[in-house]
């Protein structure tokens, strides 16, 4: 950077008047005013939140406006984790309380990168849903059903979801991208009635045709009885080889005089989606997520921490495959614009997003912490090229954002703005750490606790900890708690996977830390920290070092089993045309040695020509760490690119 560093200042204060004008701020006034309090700051109404669950949940059922009714009870069995039930006596739909507007405003504007452009209104959004739910009752679909799609993010999805659960259906989806093996591991176990597709996207300029795929995966999924393909490449696909297909128009024509839709009114806890875990530890976990929970939390999240107001352009670049998207699509709730695009983030040499952002008048900017970092390798300077005038926030998520990202935004994207890196997962469909528009933003930290999230950092004997690393737990619970796993009866898998470790509170398997700002920062995965000589070492604390040297791109570390003890090796990709030599080690080694702890140094460093990530652009620690030590990967259709497993097969440079 060319400024010089004063790490004792925040990189970005909100104003006076933007703290005045929060939507957090006025929510802390009213729950003052109607309940006597003095809550004078966020740390004290996030203290109050945890500490009176009923009171916060009942007041944010308000703030936002839930279409429902919310009964007398709002929390039973409140110690029970998991076990505690949210709002038992109310009623409400969540597509109801997305589609509550039906004016001529933009309600979707989608670019399906430089080929497609589309907007509906909120109006033409409401006639569209109205066709496809009825549609989808002809079909038989009812409560509890599931309707799966295979599909980009695009309006024709948001319809879908919007269609199926007015029904109180549930809904699933899975990235285009995917592989047919991929496909059937996820609906294969929530069996569909339903699959919605296309017959197929663009990336990169490429026409990519998936409906081989849709055919297998068809054939592979005895319970559908419709496949719903909406044209994307062609006005007119070959739609033959496909069982049970129809064309997308020819499912809704019959139902073009159907203007209004029949919401059913169900319980707070009724499933709304199945989102699946995208580890590579075996077939995906199947999470079972409540319409009720995921209206709240999104609403707190979206118009409390991310201050989106009506009329306000929400985008987040996301596809079908991860929690974002429906994160995304909640916007809706909160009266925003959502701006939906499809394709690759770097079409126009990474300016597409930033063209977007203009030509739509974008306020919220969410994208992933390795976007941010590719961009600045490629030493691209958006506020030098771009207005940006519109954007007043900046979401990360996907990985830790180090600190050379966050000053990477304010030197080179934008000075005024909030830059929220946030933190949750498709386990919560929602974060436990994130933005707000009333803190400072510090260098590398996410700046605050979701509200009314009981968040603590504990220990390895189960004690709270500040200022140390330690396990990002829950100690409370909260409404978007899943309801539980697909086909798991008893709920042993679900007890498992979060309540194992201490006992009533949830484990989420972040290896974290808490700062003196009340902030956080993620060291990386729990499962994936290095135990050199006993002690833990947080992955992303190597990432940091190694990244920002110019000649490295990407990196993947992981601790290889060796002598009786575990010894950290560090993969790198290179920039092209460099080669690593005994210089750059010894330059990689060195600026880890002299910004962590001689631990942190790898006893072996090799070249790689690519990083195996998850299709959300998780790299995947765990699979390399099979890889190497000789043992199996099993679900490599959750990878983008499985072939780059191969270059981590018998490195002879790891034999000694």
């Amino acid at each position: 950077m060319a400024e010089a560093r004063n790490l004792d200042q925040p990189l970005w204060s909100p104003s006076a008047e933007q703290v005045a004008a929060a939507n957090i701020t006025t929510f802390r006034e009213q729950i003052n005013a109607q309940l006597g309090l003095e809550l004078q700051d966020f740390a004290q109404l996030h203290e109050w939140s945890v500490a009176q669950p009923e009171h916060f949940w009942r007041a944010l059922w308000d703030y936002g406006g839930v279409i429902g009714t919310p009964g007398n009870v709002v929390l039973e069995d409140r110690e029970k984790m998991p076990g505690a039930r949210w709002f038992p006596e109310a009623r409400l739909n969540f597509a109801e309380n997305l589609l509550r507007r039906r004016d001529a405003e933009d309600a979707l504007v989608f670019w399906g990168e430089d080929h497609v452009k589309q907007r509906l209104t909120h109006a033409e959004l409401y006639r569209e849903v109205a066709h496809l739910a009825a549609a989808l009752r002809d079909m038989g679909v009812v409560q509890g059903d599931r309707v799966a799609a295979y599909m980009p993010n695009m309006p024709q999805t948001i319809i879908a979801m919007l269609a199926t659960t007015s029904i109180g259906a549930i809904f699933t989806s899975a990235s285009p991208d995917f592989g047919t093996q991929g496909v059937l591991d996820r609906f294969g176990q929530t069996e569909p009635k339903v699959l919605i597709t296309v017959d197929g996207y663009y990336y990169a300029g490429k026409h990519v045709d998936i409906r081989d795929k849709v055919a297998e995966v068809a054939a592979g999924l005895p319970s559908l009885k419709r496949v719903v393909v909406a044209p994307y490449l062609t006005a007119h696909p070959d739609i033959s080889t496909i069982q049970h297909a129809r064309v997308w128009g020819d499912v809704v024509s019959p139902f073009a005089h159907v203007t209004e839709i029949t919401f059913e009114r169900l319980p707070f806890d009724h499933p709304l989606y199945v989102m699946y875990s995208s580890g590579t530890t075996g077939v995906p976990k199947c999470i079972v997520h409540c319409a009720g929970g995921a209206l709240l939390q999104h609403l707190k999240e979206h118009k409390l921490h991310s201050d989106v107001r009506p009329g306000d352009r929400v985008f987040y670049f996301t596809t079908c495959g991860w929690m974002m998207w429906n994160w995304l699509v909640s916007g809706l709730a909160a009266d925003a614009t959502l701006l939906l695009y499809d394709g690759s983030p770097f079409v126009a040499e990474g300016d597409i997003l930033f063209d977007f952002a203009d030509a739509e008048k974008m306020t919220h900017f969410g994208t992933s912490a390795k976007f941010i970092d590719h961009l600045g390798k490629l030493g691209r300077r958006p506020m030098d090229t771009h207005d940006l005038t519109t954007v007043r926030a900046m979401m990360s998520t996907g990985s830790p954002l180090v600190i050379e990202g966050f000053e990477y935004v304010y030197d080179a994207i934008k000075k005024d703005l909030c830059l929220s890196s946030i933190s949750g997962g498709t386990d919560i469909l929602s974060c436990f750490v994130l933005g707000n528009p009333v803190l400072p933003v510090w260098r590398g930290e996410i700046q605050c606790k979701g509200l009314g999230m009981a968040v603590e950092i504990y220990d390895d004997d189960g004690k709270p900890i500040r200022g140390e690393k330690g396990e990002l737990v829950c100690t409370k619970p909260f409404p978007v708690m899943p309801i539980g796993f697909w086909n798991d009866p008893d709920g042993e898998k679900y007890h498992a996977a979060y309540f194992d470790r201490f006992d009533n509170v949830w484990c989420h398997g972040d290896f974290c830390e808490e700062t003196d700002h009340g902030g956080f920062i993620i060291h990386g995965r729990s499962d994936a920290t290095l135990n050199p000589g006993g002690v833990r070492i947080g992955t992303a604390e190597i990432y940091r070092q190694v990244e920002k040297l110019d000649e490295v791109l990407e990196s993947l570390v992981i601790g290889q089993d060796w002598d009786h003890d575990v010894r950290v090796v560090l993969f790198v990709k290179l920039r092209e045309g460099l080669s690593l030599d005994d210089a750059l080690v010894d330059k990689i080694k060195k600026t880890i040695r002299a910004n962590t702890t001689p631990r942190h140094v790898p006893a072996k460093v090799v070249e790689v020509q690519d990083i195996p990530r998850t299709r959300s652009g998780k790299i995947v620690e765990l699979a390399v760490r099979n890889v190497v030590h000789g043992r199996p990967v099993k679900n490599v259709e959750a990878l983008a690119n499985p072939e780059a497993l191969d270059q981590y097969r018998a490195r002879t440079e790891l034999d000694g």
